[in-house]
């Protein structure tokens, strides 16, 4: 018999989604039936993504969000609810790294890293939990109750990686947020987790795999190999998926091995 997981009547807000992961994430939730909203600075590159997903078959939509701008979040989510309506999903996927020694750190670079990996996430989950929160407790209008929070962390958040120190640091903090939103909104049916990826092949770091520094790091992988976007597709759909309703808290790891 096959199983199949349906996202049909979902709403689902993808940050981050002009490129990489947060494109393949829109493109894997529209695919699973879910209206998705497809939100980062570049709104050029989220219309044709748009334009992409409608020529498949799919319910998109595209948002400005700049999610180290607070009244941009706000707006962007209120925007989002009125013109698609109550978000049931959130995959907070915004991040940034830099490659420096921690020595050569300066304000300006952990604020970098810090105020979109951290404080942008964590604004962004709160701004969409708040409505979850309403429309659980009964003070808000919506056909869904509870809601699914994914939040992407890093195998690095786990295992400390060398000149990248503070997105190490960054990611780590991203897995107690989520903790902690997991104990505090999990009684109101609200889930939320961290997906924890590997090393993943996109058009951002495509390049670096051919250089030798590249391949020195593919040969300490323990299959020697880099992951796809799309092998963190049944993940996802799971996680946004009412069948995830006993996975709360969890931190994932999609790695290939390399955390172990």
């Amino acid at each position: 018999m096959a199983y199949s997981i349906d996202l049909s009547g979902r709403v689902a807000l993808i940050t981050g989604a002009s490129s990489g992961l947060g494109a393949q994430f829109a493109k894997t939730l529209a695919a699973a039936g879910a209206a998705v909203i497809l939100a980062s600075r570049r709104i050029d590159k989220l219309k044709d993504l748009r334009s992409f997903i409608e020529g498949e078959g799919g319910d998109a939509h595209a948002i400005e969000l700049d999610v180290t701008d607070h009244a941009s979040i706000k707006s962007a989510v209120a925007h989002a609810e009125t013109e698609v309506g109550s978000i049931d999903i959130l995959v907070n996927n915004s991040g940034v790294s830099n490659t420096q020694r921690l020595e050569d750190v300066n304000p300006e670079d952990f604020d970098f890293i810090f105020d979109t990996n951290v404080k942008g996430a964590f604004f962004v989950a709160q701004e969409v939990g708040k409505r979850m929160l309403a429309r659980a407790r009964g003070s808000a209008p919506g056909s869904y109750t509870g809601g699914r929070i994914v939040n992407v962390a890093s195998v690095a958040g786990l295992k400390v990686l060398p000149k990248i120190g503070t997105y190490c640091m960054s990611k780590a903090a991203v897995i107690q947020m989520t903790k902690a939103m997991a104990l505090e909104w999990g009684r109101h049916g609200i889930n939320v987790n961290a997906l924890c990826p590997g090393y993943i092949d996109t058009e951002i770091n495509h390049h670096h795999w051919k250089t030798d520094a590249g391949q020195k790091l593919i040969k300490l992988f323990p299959r020697q190999r880099v992951g796809h976007p799309r092998d963190l597709d049944a993940m996802l759909v799971t996680l946004c998926s009412d069948q995830s309703h006993f996975i709360n808290g969890a931190v994932i790891s999609a790695d290939d091995g390399f955390g172990v």
